[in-house]
């Protein structure tokens, strides 16, 4: 996937979250902090996480699995994103 060294949109996702990620560590460290706080960090990380892997899944099929040449059916394949987001 070296083509996602151009995607901007999928580095600023690595990028927050490796903070909200530094964040939970801080949290953990504080002795007068909930654990309730620390579940809602990372349960914000984890959906962080899925979206991250929903742009990395249209990523790869854009880039490698459809081919440039033939004519996408852009419908068909916003119905096929859209049912990836929903199991994934």
């Amino acid at each position: 996937m070296s083509h996602l060294h151009q995607n901007k949109k999928v580095l600023n996702r690595v990028r927050r979250l490796k903070g909200q990620l530094q964040a939970v560590e801080n949290s953990m460290q504080q002795a007068d902090n909930s654990c309730i706080s620390v579940l809602q960090q990372v349960a914000a990380i984890k959906g962080a996480i899925n979206g991250l892997m929903n742009e990395l899944i249209e990523a790869h099929l854009r880039e490698h699995v459809l081919p440039t040449e033939a004519a996408i059916d852009e419908e068909e394949l916003q119905q096929f994103i859209k049912l990836l987001k929903r199991y994934a």
